[in-house]
């Protein structure tokens, strides 16, 4: 008590009134079970303020003539409990910091993902490319068990959305010729913000620079103010919204250098991502590796809505290989320069964008990021989705129901749902046509991550091919009479806009005719009555002068017999190798052997994407067991079952630990002639079946038709074998 009375009264003599009270409204709730990061930041900084109090109030006792020795030791012992109790305070914030930064039980997140790569290397799930020549950043070839993971997400992506939704599958050429993606804009904007070592010429990209001194201090400066590390975390949230400008200056501002050199940078600037090609030998025909499949889709649109007999909506789908040449490639399969993409565009009435089955996905509540939390540095919080959509939180029903089918097939794969929300773009990181943007981030060691983009893309893409290729990417929709409308007409004059605006004039033709109604007659008044007008363009991010002779806006009325429009697009992107990866990591877990003198690597992996969903172990190796061991494998094959057989004279344990590592989720044990065992992989629990029903079995669990636990009520436990586990 009195030392604590001691603190509080040098500390009040040394601090200012109102820091003392801020810092002590935060002391009651500084140290709950759950206490949160901010609130241990305040208390470590009212421990160390008083720290510091005590500290100067020790040296002016020593100082003062006369100070009685017994006063100087008792301000001394104070000095020291409350350096305990700072000391206790930081260690505190530390382990927080360690869980809000997914550090996992067995050590810091580095330590985790180490153990997780090592393991997906050396089962060969994964390898750089080109290894004996050292490799190349950014490229990865899968492995036998890999291969195995990529092909049954890509199974289950093609029954989940495909053949669920109807959809038409196309598969299109990965060069494409300069001008379809000079329409698409990514000749002019598919860039990312660069910087370079000022001495060495080495290249960064500039956002992930900030994003990384960001973290680190958070995650390693214990001093960090709490209003510091408010303002890192807004920083990180807001990242995507800097613009070249803003990037620039928290660069400076943080004075951040080049990470290997500590020299100064550059100022960043823009760098196109894409591989530039020459189709055919003349080189007079530029073309690009394609960064996205879903341009592909686009130009096909007239064709696809023929074959789907001229009707909306519609979806069109496919999976193939995207290629950007990243600046700094890092991160493993996170960020690659050659990747594996599954794209959706579902082509619907920009009017009507119901949704026939949101019921179906209305009921599903998971985290979700809107804007608004971002912007006030909240965290993301758990919303029922049809609430999320009546409340225009999501823009519409369409773009709703994707979200919710992502999410189960997120989680079906095996995504711990307690790692996985959905963030809302923030304004500057949606194209001006975008009506809304959704991305599902997924958490793993490397924080969260981007895994699949959800995007309603308005009729931005379908308006762009046609105005370039001349061809008229539209649908119809025919009226059982004619019907007499009012038609909002925005016709630019191009040459006039040219003159005055020159390489931008694009942009405002787009900005102008992306009007809507009360825009343009808002327009249309103030040009008749003053002549011209401001009119913000958003790609410019300036405002510019219309005048008269720059545009005409006029309402017709006509009958028509049908209405030709332009449909707009919700388009599902989905990242596998990223979804791959970080499955990888929600899988992985260790447990001890049976002597408990190691830690065995598991990989939980459901039996809907196990690179192999069964192995058959002769018990010992007899010519009698070796042959109930290929019976069994021949009637696994023909019931289209991925298995190996394992013959070898190794302990049965070691087997199971072997086939466990590589995340395989049933294991038979042949031990008789006429029947065997059947053990599951994370329980390690063994059910006794005949030899005619193993295949049977494995295939009812492995295809989702039963659980374990349907199994084991079906089945007798088998509890003899267990001495011959781990």
């Amino acid at each position: 008590m009195r030392i604590a009375l001691l603190a509080s009264a040098f500390a009040e003599s040394f601090v200012p009134t109102k820091t003392l009270r801020r810092l002590r409204l935060c002391y009651a709730s500084s140290f709950p079970m759950a206490a949160s990061e901010e609130s241990l930041r305040l208390a470590l900084a009212e421990k160390q303020v008083a720290v510091d109090a005590q500290a100067e109030a020790v040296r002016a006792l020593k100082t003062r003539p006369g100070a009685a020795k017994p006063e100087i030791d008792a301000a001394v012992e104070s000095l020291k409990a409350l350096k305990v109790e700072a000391g206790a305070a930081a260690r505190q914030l530390q382990a927080a910091v360690s869980r809000n930064g997914n550090a996992s039980a067995g050590g810091g997140r580095e330590a985790f993902r180490q153990a997780v790569v090592n393991t997906l290397e050396r089962r060969l799930f994964y390898i750089p490319s080109f290894k004996i020549y050292r490799g190349v950043a950014g490229l990865y070839d899968y492995g036998p068990p890999g291969c195995a993971v990529k092909s049954n997400v890509l199974t289950f992506w093609r029954q989940h959305f495909v053949l669920e939704e109807n959809m038409l599958e196309v598969d299109c050429p990965c060069v494409t010729p300069e001008v379809v993606l000079k329409a698409s804009g990514h000749v002019d904007k598919f860039t990312d913000l660069m910087v370079k070592d000022e001495k060495t010429g080495t290249c960064y990209r500039a956002d992930h620079l900030l994003k990384d001194y960001c973290k680190e201090k958070l995650e390693k400066d214990l001093t960090l103010s709490a209003e510091k590390a408010a303002e890192l975390k807004h920083v990180l949230a807001m990242l995507d919204d800097f613009s070249a400008e803003e990037l620039g200056a928290k660069l400076k501002d943080y004075g951040i250098t080049a990470p290997d050199t500590k020299n100064t940078l550059s100022d960043p600037y823009p760098f196109n991502l894409m591989f530039q090609t020459s189709i055919g030998p003349s080189g007079l025909l530029p073309g690009y590796m394609r960064p996205e499949t879903a341009q592909g889709i686009f130009v096909n649109f007239k064709d696809l809505y023929y074959y789907n007999g001229n009707k909306l909506p519609f979806a069109a789908a496919q999976i193939g290989q995207a290629f950007r040449n990243e600046i700094s490639p890092r991160q493993g399969l996170l960020r690659v320069r050659e990747f594996t993409l599954a794209e959706i565009e579902h082509f619907v009435d920009p009017e009507d964008k119901s949704h026939p089955k949101f019921i179906d996905v209305a009921n599903l509540e998971f985290l979700m990021f809107p804007r608004k939390e971002q912007m006030t540095g909240e965290s993301a919080i758990p919303i029922i989705l049809g609430e999320a959509v009546s409340k225009g939180i999501v823009n519409n029903e369409t773009l709703g129901y994707f979200i919710g089918r992502v999410y189960l097939f997120l989680t079906r794969l095996g995504i711990n749902k307690e790692r996985l929300r959905f963030r809302q773009h923030l304004p500057n990181e949606m194209a001006h046509y975008a009506a809304d943007c959704w991305d599902a981030e997924i958490e793993c060691s490397y924080g969260w991550i981007e895994c699949v983009g959800i995007a309603d893309r308005s009729a931005y893409d379908l308006r762009a091919h046609s105005e370039k290729s001349g061809v008229p990417l539209v649908a119809h929709e025919k009226f059982s009479e004619p019907r007499e409308i009012e038609k909002l007409v925005i016709v630019p004059s191009k040459k006039e806009l040219g003159l005055s605006f020159k390489g931008n004039q694009k942009m405002v033709v787009e900005a102008l005719e992306a009007m809507n109604e009360k825009e343009a007659l808002e327009m249309k008044a103030s040009l008749e009555s003053k002549g011209e007008v401001e009119f913000y363009v958003c790609t410019l991010g300036k405002a510019v002068v219309i005048t008269k002779k720059m545009v005409t806006i006029s309402i017709e009325k006509k009958k028509e017999h049908q209405r030709v429009f332009t449909p707009s697009v919700i388009e599902p992107s989905f990242g596998i190798g990223r979804i791959i990866y970080c499955l990888f990591e929600h899988s992985f877990y260790t447990r001890p052997s049976k002597s408990e003198d190691e830690q065995l690597n598991v990989f939980r992996f459901p039996p809907l994407v196990a690179p192999i969903k069964c192995t058959v172990f002769p018990l010992i190796k007899t010519a009698k067991f070796d042959d109930v061991a290929k019976i069994i494998a021949k009637s696994l094959t023909a019931a289209g079952i991925s298995h190996i057989i394992d013959i070898t004279g190794t302990s049965i344990g070691k087997r199971y630990a072997r086939t466990d590592e590589i995340g395989v989720p049933f294991a038979v044990t042949v031990d008789s002639t006429d029947s065997v065992t059947i053990r599951e992989r994370d329980s390690k629990e063994q059910i006794r079946v005949s030899i005619d029903e193993v295949a049977s079995v494995v295939k009812e669990v492995a295809d989702g038709q039963s659980t374990w636990s349907d199994i084991m009520g079906r089945y007798p436990a088998h509890t003899a074998a267990q001495s011959n586990e781990e």
